[in-house]
This record gives C-alpha cells, structure tokens and sequence, in this order.
C-alpha cells in the first residue's frame, strides 16, 4: 500500500499586520489565511483536515528581511494584501518583488496574490500599477469573471471584499484574465502552474471588513460615503471559501 502524498509546503508572505481586533483573534494575516484555507478544505468530499494537504510558515518580510524562506524548501507562496503601495520603491518591496520574480522564474514554485499580493505579482510580470482614477473600492462587490474563470471558481459571478485604490492597470502578456468590473479591470489573473491572483480580499469578514472601515474613516482616510457605502456591503454574502477552495487546488494541481 503506497503512503499518502506528503503535504505540500506553503509560506504565507506576511506583507502587513493586521487591525488589532483582528490581530488579537488570528493572530496574524498567516492566520486569517490558515483559516479561510480550513474552510475552504472542509468543502472537499471527504473533508481532509489542512494539515494533510499543507504545511504552513509564516514570514513577517516587511518588520523581518532575513524571514524569507528558500525558494527550495516552499512549493508554494502566497502574497498577503496590505496597506503599502506595490509600486513603491521601499527597500522591501523591491526585494519582494525581486523574490516574486525568482520564485515565477523557478518553474517550480506556484504563486497565490491577493490585493497588494496580486499587484506585486503583476509587477514581476511587467504590467503597469498605479491609483485608480474611481478611487477606493471598498466591502463587497460583484466581478464578472470570463469563461476560465467561472471554471476556476466553479462560479458564474464573484462577490468578494476589497479595500484598495491601487490597481494593475493592464494584464500582463502571459496572463489568463480571470474577471473584471466596472471599478477595476484586472480582478484576477491565472497562469496555470505558475501564478493565480484576486485584486479583492476572499479571507476578509463581516467583521475584518468592518474594523478596517472604522478606523481609516477615524484617521480621515475614508469620506463619509466610502465609509457608509461600506459599512452597508460589508454584510452581504460573499464567495471567499469558493475562492480559498481555488487556491488549493491550484497549489496542489496547477
């Protein structure tokens, strides 16, 4: 009888921390990630528990440089989301975008972005990132997917959270476009074996989404109307478990 495949290995590239509410019951984005990922596992007929499919490390790479881990000793990155500008030109987000490059380039690592995750990555590949002249998108709303990505996420339409104003203006040449909306775009893109990636956040809640609009509408960052706008989507039903059940089969299929 031959023996279960071994998990795959998954570093979570910590790109931010998260609201202190958020902090004190996840712990950290590696957290909120691992949880929407469980969620996503026990959607699978039978339901495995994700310690068999992955192993998961967490690298805190903007408070801690050296926490990389080896490109040989992952089989899979994910990019978190965060509240710096992917096309900025910080120290450490020219080495992430440096070790995204390398990890695209290895034929062998697959790449999972989300929002600030999925611009670094269009970076990598040469595309053009910049604000949005539409503003913040902000709590949940609606993507169009194309043809390969209602397959990818076995849905017809997305509604997914989003908190950004920074965008990838165009899909990169390799890219299979996954969705778009009114506000952005390049909601998604796919390369299979390579690289998948959302502009929106699929971990988020009610209740992250939340903490997060409260505060930027404390600190002024948020008007009042992005700011009841969002208070009034944060709610609603959205697809991030169908979008973490994507994600792992693309890190374990392609």
């Amino acid at each position: 009888m031959s023996s279960p495949p071994r998990p795959l290995r998954l570093a979570i590239l910590e790109c931010d921390t998260p609201q202190p509410q958020t902090s004190a019951k996840f712990g950290s984005y590696a957290g909120v990630f691992t949880a929407l990922l469980s969620a996503a596992a026990r959607t699978f007929t039978p339901p495995p528990d994700l310690s068999s499919l992955l192993t998961i490390s967490a690298h805190d790479i903007v408070n801690d440089p050296a926490s990389y881990p080896s490109l040989d000793d992952v089989d899979a990155l994910l990019l978190t989301g965060s509240r710096h500008t992917a096309f900025d030109n910080d120290p450490w987000i020219l080495k992430l975008v440096d070790f995204t490059t390398r990890a695209l380039q290895s034929g062998r690592v697959r790449v999972v972005g989300v929002c600030f995750g999925h611009q670094i990555i269009g970076r990598a590949l040469g595309a053009s990132l910049g604000k949005s002249e539409n503003g913040w998108e902000v709590a949940v709303t609606e993507v169009d997917l194309t043809e390969k990505g209602k397959e990818v996420f076995g849905l017809n339409k997305l509604r997914i959270h989003q908190m950004h104003r920074d965008i990838v203006h165009d899909f990169p040449g390799d890219a299979i476009p996954l969705g778009s909306n009114a506000f952005c775009s390049v909601q998604g893109m796919y390369k299979p074996g390579q690289y998948i990636t959302v502009q929106g956040h699929p971990e988020f809640t009610e209740d992250i989404i939340s903490e997060i609009l409260v505060n930027r509408h404390d600190a002024g960052i948020f008007n009042d109307e992005v700011y009841e706008g969002g208070m009034k989507r944060a709610p609603v039903p959205h697809d991030g478990v169908a979008i973490g059940r994507a994600f792992l089969d693309f890190i374990r299929h392609g």
